[in-house]
């Protein structure tokens, strides 16, 4: 049985996916990647690093190897939400830069390389995919940093928020249509505050 519901995916955009793999999407509190089999298992939800891959860590990781991953990707995870906090609701300006230096030395660790792979049957035959060299559990971290510097680099920060939910704690990019997007979900705080207001007018009424 799992230890927790599945990750939420709502951001629009893996960074702030990432950001949110802790959330309260009822009463509770979840740290998704609270320990090193937690961060494994949020990684492939993701889709950000291949499942034979992540069994070969869970194979060959020492005792406490990837707890330790997991606690650097924790602070990894604070330390770009508080750049997200800070930035959010306006554009981005190269005053940032300095903030995002220690993403950039994360991303110097990587190897990845290309290779030729076949297309599926009635294309052109071959594509060019970029691959990764997994060579320790510290590459695991190097999926998230590339996400987070995509998120910085393509996306318009005007349009990152956060849910407005009392209790709320998960952020998304509105790529809605005239950007009026105010919920994570209706599903989970849109659907609250239609009941809130409901009982709210309910009351007024009763007054």
């Amino acid at each position: 049985m799992d230890r927790h519901p599945p990750a939420i995916f709502i951001g629009d955009a893996p960074g702030l996916d990432f950001l949110n793999s802790v959330a309260t999407p009822v009463d509770v509190a979840v740290d998704w990647i609270a320990d090193g089999e937690g961060y494994l298992d949020w990684l492939e939800q993701a889709r950000l690093a291949p499942g034979e891959v992540l069994n070969d860590m869970r194979a060959r990781a020492q005792p406490g190897e990837l707890d330790t991953i997991a606690d650097q990707a924790r602070n990894l995870r604070e330390w770009f939400r508080e750049i997200v906090r800070e930035h959010k609701g306006r554009r981005l300006t190269a005053k940032a830069l300095a903030e995002l230096e220690p993403l950039n030395r994360l991303l110097a660790r990587d190897q990845v390389f290309s290779q030729i792979i076949p297309r599926p049957m009635g294309q052109e035959p071959f594509a060019l995919q970029a691959m990764r060299r997994w060579d320790s559990p510290e590459s695991l971290l190097l999926p998230v940093g590339e996400a987070l510097a995509r998120l910085v680099s393509t996306e318009d920060f005007s349009h990152v928020k956060a849910c407005e939910g009392a209790t709320c704690t998960l952020l998304f990019v509105d790529h809605t249509r005239g950007h009026a997007r105010r919920w994570c979900s209706m599903a989970l705080c849109g659907n609250r505050a239609k009941q809130a207001a409901h009982r709210l007018r309910r009351t007024a009424l009763k007054n």
